[in-house]
């Protein structure tokens, strides 16, 4: 009997847009990732309201577009990162790998493949976050009466998006690390809201960092908002952390911080997460 032979040798790969599309799609064409983004959109429209209302009600209450921006990327801050988590650790947890793997064998391009829907995403509802902060800031002053402030800098806009971009992969480091959605969320909020903190609530090791020398001295190297703080501020900021006695390190010895801070919480964890699933037996 003679065998059968198949010669694929001349088989093109599935294009690389195509599996982009692909995760695209599983990231928020199911009820999950459906149910997040609405979630996500309409905080992003509470927050809006609330802030206008304030305005309206209190006479002394008067926003600048930097207030508009610093608010209204806490919701993405928030949501967003746990789709970046979940377009990973979905293929798992809900044993769909085996799957995936087969349709495209390289499993390198599947990762780079997750990573590049999940920036999409991210710049896109940082995008909405910032568009409605402008919108907010005119119609603010309107209704309170005062003049716009225009006070967004290229400098802030763009470390406010490096922020957002590193909590994002940072996401994505820990779902592909440790493959478990629960585990990799409740690591992700205890690092952000708990330990660093947020515009309105600070955390523990801000507040540390604030309160003492020797967590000035520790806490930037570990922490990628302390490290990110002396860029990211402006000048009038500076000199009141400074007249407060906190010390605020720039130029050479700040950029090693920041290095420092992003190796720990998204270079280690991409990469040991990405050769993980490189390894993983799928079962």
């Amino acid at each position: 009997m003679t065998a059968l032979t198949f010669d694929i040798s001349g088989t093109s790969t599935v294009p690389f847009s195509r599996l982009v599309r692909m995760e695209w799609r599983k990231m928020v064409d199911t009820r999950a990732g459906f149910w997040l983004l609405l979630i996500t959109g309409g905080l992003l429209a509470l927050v809006f309201a609330v802030i206008l209302l304030v305005t309206a009600l209190a006479s002394d209450v008067r926003t600048t577009a930097t207030d508009w921006l610093n608010i209204l990327t806490i919701p993405v801050a928030m949501l967003v990162p746990v789709l970046a988590i979940t377009i990973v650790t979905q293929e798992w947890s809900q044993r769909t790998a085996m799957v995936t793997f087969a349709l495209e064998p390289n499993r390198l391009r599947i990762v780079m493949a997750k990573l590049v829907a999940v920036l999409a995403l991210g710049f896109a509802t940082i995008l909405l976050a910032f568009v409605l902060g402008m919108l907010g800031n005119v119609l603010g002053a309107s209704i309170g009466g005062y003049d716009v402030t225009w006070n967004v800098t290229g400098r802030t806009l763009a470390w406010a998006l490096v922020i957002q971009v590193l909590y994002l992969l940072m996401g994505f480091g820990f779902g592909l690390l440790l493959l478990s959605s629960p585990a990799a969320v409740a690591i992700y909020y205890v690092y952000v809201w708990i330990l660093e903190g947020g515009v309105i609530l600070p955390g523990i090791m801000f507040g540390l960092w604030l309160a003492f020398g020797w967590a000035q001295a520790i806490f930037p190297w570990i922490s990628m908002r302390l490290s990110i703080l002396p860029f990211a501020l402006d000048s009038g900021d500076v000199h009141s952390l400074h007249d407060s006695g906190v010390e605020l390190h720039t130029g050479a010895p700040g950029a090693a911080r920041i290095v420092t801070s992003v190796l720990l919480w998204v270079g280690i964890p991409l990469v040991v997460g990405t050769w993980r699933m490189l390894r993983t037996e799928v079962k």
